[in-house]
């Protein structure tokens, strides 16, 4: 991949190290302006694990576009496109939206069953006890661990390509610098991630000398299925959901997916970092958001890294894609390099030269940086509290609670540095984890959905359904690789679409049906109760101390926010209201899911349909339009929902700067009473 590597490797150095500290230093100034002129405080652990709560629904779903923006995300979805065609982007897309929308029901519960909880393993142990907590513990972890080794994974392999960068010192490098900015701004890391993505679909569909236009790159499509036709898809052709091996990846995305995000602490940071009121209509707008990143984003890229191989090169004898002289601008990538998700890259190189490379090196490691810092966050959260204070020093003071939440994700950036290191070295790629995830996590995802939701759950039903999953998935992914692969059984036997279909199916299946029967056989008749008490007495009295000695009019005065301050008052806690939220989340998530999963590309895939330009330009239409409005919602919208806090920042810089010191928030005298 020599000739890939259009960029020097100090690029690589310096976007890995250089914009790693920018946004150490930007941050650190938005902290201390947050803390001068609003008089939050950043060096309180409330603030650090969950934003006192209190974080408004377009600012949440713009963390959810942010944090479930992977590398995976940018590269895997064009290496899918790049394999399968249209339906790549399709499958890969709703088959990671839908948890996102579904979790909206347990975002739901959370705020109604324990809204004070720091994580979700808070509330498997207060329900189930400490074995229940140190067995689902297990897979929390592991979830973290296998989508971290994904972005070092993807970030490296993407930084080596592009500048010849060492593989290991990006390894390390990549979460190293994260971890010292672990929480990065989502909406300007959001705000990059759209204006690049825009600006590559329209360099593609509208301006480029090579491709130019949606009637061109269907032409170009359809040249490449002669040359090499699509194994499973109608006709060999890219442009058809009709996609066998498409379908198949779907189903592995759907499973491998439901486990990173029902398991993954990052995403029920969100949900606790929420206002209760707004919490599903902040995960129902993340979810639709996200879908345009990797629709749009591998529609472009992944789909003109196979247009380029029918594009001639300057030296190429012949201009006819057919002929045995033509050179293509790109040749047909190895199943290694596809693996390693390297489409995306080598397009953007291909398309814009240097400034293209440098375009999709920027806003992969964005991407990889946005998902590292919630990931750190999100095992900080863990060790922090579900084994520091619960094992450890139950009496922790908040000094020492915060201490060990900066040295949480301190270990982990260097965990994750190790892991990417190991799986590089026994050649285990971004690819490969994307879709084995599901084979050893998916047992899990029923039962800790059924502990949030479900009074019934039983305990050991659980537990055990989990395990047993986990057995069934690991047994049926090697038999299937032992039967398909004469018994041969190595990293890349094992990768196949039907030995990690099996292997996925086998392990959520087993999981769901274990947990459910032994449930409804054995039914628990749990209360919540002990859910509810987690945390709740300090958040309480202090959230009814502040409404009742502080009066509205002296806070209007002050420029605050009165409904940020008692985000966790009792209204908001209302079990009617919360009710009616998850109700709505049910019926919103559930419509979404079967219109993006089975009313839409199953018809399509039935009809067989090769689309034509005009159907080709509905597609990609389609496409750009969500992006427009997907931008508007998760970059947009949060700074007009926070246009309050954005004045009383403005209006203490310029205090500042006519009269030094005057601009300084001062918190009324009622709110400096301690809490007793």
């Amino acid at each position: 991949m020599s000739t890939s590597e259009v960029l020097p490797q100090g690029a690589g150095y310096g976007v890995v190290i250089g914009i790693g500290l920018f946004f150490s230093a930007f941050m650190v100034g938005l902290t201390a302006m947050q803390s001068r002129y609003t008089g939050v405080s950043p060096t309180e652990s409330e603030e650090f694990s969950s934003a006192s709560r209190s974080v408004k629904p377009g600012l949440i779903a713009s963390g959810i576009v942010s944090a479930w923006t992977w590398a995976a995300t940018l590269l895997q979805s064009s290496a899918v496109a790049y394999r399968y065609g249209i339906s790549g982007p399709w499958w890969y897309a709703a088959g990671a939206t839908v948890q996102v929308l579904l979790f909206a029901q347990l975002a739901a519960k959370l705020k109604l069953n324990a809204p004070y909880a720091h994580t979700w393993l808070e509330i498997v142990a207060a329900r189930w006890g400490t074995t229940a907590h140190l067995f689902f513990m297990f897979f929390g972890l592991a979830t973290n661990l296998i989508v971290s080794s994904m972005l070092v994974l993807g970030g490296s392999a993407t930084v080596t390509s592009l500048t010849g960068m060492s593989t290991i010192a990006a390894c390390f490098l990549i979460p190293l610098g994260v971890a010292m900015n672990a929480f990065h701004t989502a909406l300007t890391h959001t705000t990059v991630l759209f204006a690049i993505i825009l600006t590559f679909m329209f360099t593609v569909y509208a301006t480029s000398g090579y491709i130019g236009s949606i009637s061109r790159m269907h032409y170009l499509l359809g040249e490449v299925s002669k040359i090499s036709p699509v194994a499973g898809n109608a006709g060999g052709s890219y442009l058809t959901l009709r996609s066998k091996n498409g379908l198949i990846f779907g189903v592995i995305n759907l499973v491998g997916n439901f486990a990173t995000v029902f398991e993954d602490q990052a995403y029920w940071q969100r949900a606790i970092a929420s206002r209760p009121s707004t919490t599903v209509k902040a995960y129902l707008i993340g979810g639709l958001a996200w879908f345009a990143v990797p629709f749009a984003f591998s529609t472009t890229l992944g789909l003109a890294a196979v247009a380029f191989s029918a594009v001639p090169a300057a030296n190429s004898p012949s201009q006819d894609p057919l002929s045995s002289n033509f050179i293509p601008m790109l040749a047909p990538l190895s199943q290694n390099a596809i693996s390693e998700g390297l489409p995306a890259s080598l397009a953007a190189a291909t398309l814009l030269g240097k400034s293209g490379a440098a375009a999709l090196l920027i806003v992969l490691f964005l991407a990889v940086t946005s998902a590292t810092s919630a990931e750190l966050i999100a095992v900080s959260s863990i060790l922090t509290y579900d084994v520091y204070v619960r094992y450890i020093n139950p009496k922790a003071t908040e000094q020492q609670i915060l201490r060990m939440s900066h040295a949480g994700v301190a270990i982990f950036a260097l965990v994750m540095g190790i892991a990417g290191v190991i799986f590089y070295y026994i050649g285990v790629s971004m690819g490969w984890l994307y879709t084995f995830m599901g084979v050893i996590l998916g047992s899990a995802v029923c039962p800790i959905a059924l502990c949030i939701t479900w009074k019934k759950a039983n305990k050991v039903g659980c537990i055990l359904g989990s395990l047993i999953g986990f057995s069934a998935g690991i047994i049926a992914w090697l038999v299937t690789t032992s039967a398909l692969n004469q018994k041969v059984i190595n990293v890349t036997t094992s990768g196949g679409d039907y030995e990690m279909l099996a292997g996925n199916l086998a392990s959520i299946g087993v999981g769901a049906i274990i947990s459910t029967t032994t449930s409804l056989i054995w039914p628990d008749d749990y209360d919540f109760a002990s859910a509810r008490a987690i945390n709740n007495r300090g958040a309480a009295v202090a959230s009814r101390n502040i409404d009742d000695e502080l009066e509205e009019p002296e806070v209007e005065k002050k420029g605050l926010d009165m409904s940020a301050l008692s985000a966790t008052n009792e209204t908001e806690l209302d079990p009617v209201g919360l009710n009616k939220a998850f109700k709505f989340a049910a019926r919103a998530s559930i419509v979404l899911t079967l219109v993006l999963i089975i009313l839409i590309p199953l018809p399509l895939f039935f009809a067989q349909t090769i689309y034509s330009v005009t159907g080709f330009s509905v597609w990609v239409i389609v496409g750009i339009i969500w992006t427009f409005l997907s931008a508007v919602a998760v970059v947009i919208y949060p700074l007009w929902e926070s246009r309050a806090a954005l004045r009383l920042i403005s209006r203490g810089v310029i205090m500042d700067i006519f009269s030094p010191g005057s601009g300084k928030f001062v918190a009324p005298s009622s709110m400096k009473k301690p809490v007793e």
